[in-house]
Parts: C-alpha cells; sequence; structure tokens
C-alpha cells in the first residue's frame, strides 16, 4: 500500500470517536438528501398525474382576439373593440389532426368540443360542462377507466346518448348508472342522455361541474353539423417537451397551442416551489456534515503539526500531505455516503408501506436511482473540498520554523 495512503488511514482510525461522529454527520445528510429528492419526485408524478386526467399535454384551439379599430388617421381614431371570431371552431379539424400526428414528438390526437350546459333532473338544475369526446381516444388520453367508480366508459362507446357525469354531479343530482338526464345547452337544446358511468378525478371542482358525451351528442347540443370541433387534444411521448412543441404546432397549423403548465400554471409554480425548497434543505444538510469533516480535519493539522514537520523533514512534498488529508476526508465521505444510501432505502422502504388514502394511496415515493447517483456525487464533492482546505494549510507547514518551536 502506497506510504500516503498508510499515514491518511492511521489518521481516519486514530480518533475513531471523531471520525464517527464525522462520518455520521454525513450518514444522515446524504441519507435525507436521497430521501428528500425521491419524495419530491413521488410528489411531481403524483401531482402530474391528477393534472393528465383531465388536462392534455398540449391543447390546441382558436384564440379570442380583439378587433382592430376601423378607422386610423393622424387626427382622429374610431374603435370598436370586440372579440373576434364570435365562433371558436376549428376550421378541417380531421386536417389538424393528421397534421399534429405527423410530428415525431406526438404520441395521441383527439378532437373534442366543449359546451357549457345546464343538467336538468326532475326540479333539480346544475350548471356545468359537457364535454364531446371519442372514447377510445379520450381514454387513452386521459385513462378515463382509471377513474370510473360506478359503471363502464365503454357504455359511452357503446350507446351514442350515453353519458358519463362526475361524482359531484351524481350526488348532488342523486343519480346512478341507468338514470336518463336532461341537458340544455347555450343554444336551447333540450337532449336525454342515458347515465353510463360515474367518475371521479382528484379535482373536486371538475367532478362538481363536468360530464362526457359522445362528440356527435355535443355538436347536435350546439346545433352544429359533424365538422364542428372546438378543441384538438395532443398527447406527447414525453410531456417535459410540451412547451416547445406546442410553440412548432402553433406556428404550423395557426391556432393557439397551450402546453398543460400554461393551464396550469398555478400548480406547476407551487410544484417548482416545493421542489427548491426541499432541495435547498437536504443540501444545505450536506454542507453542515461537510464543515463537520472541515473542523475535524482542521483539528488533526493542528494536532499533528509535529507529524507534519517531520515528514516535509524526511522529504515529503506539500502535495503528498495534501493527498494524505484530502485521502481522509474521501474515507470519512465514503462510509458516510455508503451508510448514507443504505439508511435511504430503508427510510424509503418505510415510508413507501403508509396508506395515506384518497386518490393518492400510498404515500408516493420510490427508489430513484438517478437520486442516489446524484446524492452520492455531492457528498464525495462536498467532502474532497472538506480535506483539501485544511490539506493545503498542512501542505504549507514550514518544518523548519516548527522544530524551532
Amino acid at each position: 500500500m502506497n506510504v500516503n495512503l498508510q499515514i491518511a488511514r492511521t489518521y481516519v482510525f486514530a480518533n475513531k470517536r471523531l471520525t464517527a461522529v464525522a462520518v455520521l454527520g454525513v450518514l444522515i445528510g446524504m441519507s435525507i438528501y436521497i430521501f428528500m429528492n425521491c419524495l419530491a419526485v413521488g410528489f411531481d408524478e403524483v401531482s402530474y398525474s391528477s393534472v393528465f386526467k383531465s388536462t392534455p399535454h398540449i391543447r390546441l384551439y382558436q384564440d379570442d382576439q380583439i378587433s382592430k379599430p376601423l378607422v386610423e388617421g393622424e387626427e382622429f381614431v374610431i374603435i370598436n373593440p370586440k372579440i373576434v371570431p364570435t365562433n371558436n371552431r376549428i376550421l378541417n379539424p380531421n386536417s389538424v389532426k393528421e397534421l399534429a400526428l405527423a410530428h415525431p414528438e406526438v404520441n395521441i390526437v383527439t378532437l373534442q368540443v366543449t359546451s357549457g350546459v345546464f343538467f336538468n333532473s326532475g326540479k333539480s338544475q346544475l350548471s356545468g360542462t359537457a364535454i364531446g369526446i371519442i372514447p377510445d381516444e379520450a381514454n387513452q388520453m386521459f385513462s378515463l377507466e382509471s377513474m370510473m367508480v360506478e359503471g363502464d366508459w365503454k357504455g359511452l362507446q357503446s350507446n351514442p346518448n350515453g353519458i358519463l357525469i362526475g361524482s359531484g354531479v351524481a350526488e348532488k343530482m342523486s343519480l346512478k348508472v341507468g338514470d336518463i338526464l336532461n341537458l340544455t345547452s347555450s343554444k336551447s337544446v333540450n337532449k336525454n342522455l342515458q347515465v353510463m358511468g360515474i367518475f371521479k378525478t382528484s379535482n373536486s371542482k371538475i367532478d362538481k361541474s363536468t360530464a362526457y358525451v359522445n362528440l356527435s351528442s355535443a355538436q347536435q347540443l350546439l346545433k352544429e353539423n359533424g365538422d364542428y370541433v372546438t378543441d384538438v387534444n395532443i398527447n406527447l411521448h414525453d410531456y417535459n417537451k410540451a412547451v416547445p412543441v406546442a410553440n412548432e404546432l402553433s406556428a404550423t397549423t395557426g391556432y393557439k397551442a397551450e402546453g398543460f403548465e400554461q393551464s396550469n400554471e398555478t400548480l406547476m409554480t407551487g410544484n417548482r416551489m416545493r421542489k427548491i425548497v426541499m432541495v435547498a434543505i437536504s443540501t444545505t444538510l450536506l454542507i453542515v456534515a461537510g464543515f463537520g469533516i472541515y473542523n475535524i480535519l482542521n483539528m488533526t493539522v493542528s494536532q499533528k503539526i509535529n507529524d507534519i514537520a517531520i515528514l516535509k523533514a524526511m522529504g515529503f512534498k506539500g502535495k503528498d500531505v495534501i493527498t494524505i488529508f484530502v485521502t481522509q476526508a474521501l474515507g470519512i465521505g465514503v462510509m458516510g455516503v455508503i451508510g448514507g444510501m443504505f439508511f435511504a432505502v430503508i427510510m424509503i422502504s418505510l415510508v413507501k408501506k403508509v396508506y395515506i388514502g384518497g386518490d393518492i394511496g400510498y404515500f408516493p415515493i420510490d427508489y430513484e436511482f438517478s437520486k442516489f447517483l446524484q446524492g452520492a456525487a455531492l457528498g464525495l464533492v462536498i467532502t474532497f473540498f472538506a480535506g483539501y482546505i485544511p490539506a493545503r494549510k498542512a501542505a504549507k507547514v514550514d518544518p523548519v520554523s516548527i522544530f524551532r518551536k
């Protein structure tokens, strides 16, 4: 074994109590760092899963525009501001759908009609939204089957006059599968539909006001033909690419393309804030552990100042002294990192078995291999610098001045 390594090993085990304290500091910091980052990933997955139950990765639609001035001149301007167009339909929706599917990042595309309606059952009336969908495509996009609490989404596919209602709508209007529900649209069209299923998302606002009907039924409610479509919903292979792909599709189709982050801006901002706080706390713990190593090595340098002077008098160079103390720091760091990773696995194993109920079920945390590697790398970098700073101080020791004392 190299002499420098033998000396570093001796220093590590010479004062076992201080070494144990340093290792414990790194272990705690490492385990908390991995645990909190894995937890942040789990929270993000639950949050995104909740959003994607009712929101596509990208939504194409006809955006409202304010009309331009009627007459403009140097001395006067005549303005009659209005929102145009008054019709928000997508022209040639099937062509737009094919154009979107041609993009290599696009996975699923489905057409949709959104209509404001009144739900009528006996003397009960409730305002809400009827969303016209193509059932099989909507199931692929929003996973309707995972949201059903009663009935079957396939009933909507087999019955053109069927409807799927939110659990809040069903509760308020005392409806069950098989009942008849009357819808009145903004165009004063009444239509009787049979309840084929009841769904529940993680958003109570949607559950209390939303229903899914066949695309043709939504078109009939608005007195429109079979080509009438208000939205083109798009899901990507990787939802993280929603913003750039949305910009490309907007430029290609000429319609407004809105990514899911824009339509859920408040929720996404909250997620980012939570992640920043969790990463900041866990990283701070690792840095504190690094300061512990620094203090211990600083004490070691002070205590072993005579030994260092003797080593330098024997011919050891400054870089040899740096190697000794950096190796000591990395030895402590490696033990702390390995112990921290092991402890993090135990923590995650215990917490992921905790059932918290609701739509989430078990605690949203899992083993994220990338976070283990990230934590190990960060821990070793911090311990390296924690050892390198006092090592440089030791390397500058002048043996002559020490022997004079």
